[in-house]
């Protein structure tokens, strides 16, 4: 996964770059965890994870405060994860996640994008096949003996990325293990830098620099839409 994922990291690294976009995404996620599983990160194991990917993008501490009691304001919009699936120009697969508080302007929204750049929005669930939902944990290694962590990983179907050169470790494992992967490393004390969910294509399809420019126009569109969470696509990387 080695040059897969350090494309994936660089585009994401590109899209942070705008830290009030960065902020509004990592706001949203934390105001949704929050209402579902209650406003106390020891209580709210996905909150705890969330407000630590929210440090590592420097995001100040009253902006999360407010985020999370955003999700007990009765006045405030009850946000929706919608997922939209669809194909860009040149047949390249994309999946829109996104956190809205207006279906209607959303879907809308995303839908156009896709017209007005030779794609199409398909139906849910249309392009599943093509990707791999994962659970993400960037980890410290600190003192772990890597051959006896990736041993303890096989208990939970994951599997360890490791870079020499890099500060951090980066862990896969099952969506429905998010969980169980992150409780098993807290009882390990192993420090989480940042996790997130992320869909891997199972195979990347090769492009044309010109083509590569006219998707990039669209995925831009995507990614600056402020109810888009996060964009992916099986575009095969330079």
């Amino acid at each position: 996964m080695g040059r897969a994922f350090e494309y994936r990291k660089a585009r994401k690294l590109k899209r942070w770059g705008n830290m009030s976009r960065t902020f509004t995404r990592i706001g949203k996620e934390i105001t949704i965890a929050a209402k579902a599983g209650g406003p106390d990160p020891n209580m709210n194991p996905r909150l705890r994870v969330l407000m630590q990917n929210a440090k590592a993008a420097n995001m100040p501490k009253d902006t999360v405060d407010r985020a999370i009691k955003k999700a007990t304001d009765k006045d405030a919009g009850d946000y929706k994860e919608i997922v939209y699936e669809g194909y860009g120009p040149h047949g390249i697969a994309i999946v829109v996640e996104t956190a809205t508080d207006n279906n209607q302007r959303t879907v809308a929204n995303v839908r156009s994008y896709f017209n007005k750049h030779g794609g199409s929005l398909g139906t849910q669930g249309s392009l599943s096949f093509l990707f791999d939902h994962k659970s993400v944990f960037h980890i410290k290694p600190a003192e772990l003996n890597q051959e006896e962590f990736e041993l303890d990983l096989m208990d939970y179907e994951a599997e360890l990325e490791t870079d020499p050169e890099a500060e951090e470790w980066v862990v896969y494992g099952a969506f429905d293990q998010f969980a169980n992967l992150q409780k098993f490393l807290e009882d390990r004390g192993v420090e989480i830098a940042s996790a997130e969910f992320e869909r891997i294509p199972t195979d990347y399809k090769e492009v044309t620099p010109e083509q590569r420019e006219a998707i990039e126009k669209l995925l831009e569109k995507f990614e600056d839409d402020e109810d888009v969470q996060n964009v992916f696509h099986n575009m095969k990387e330079d």
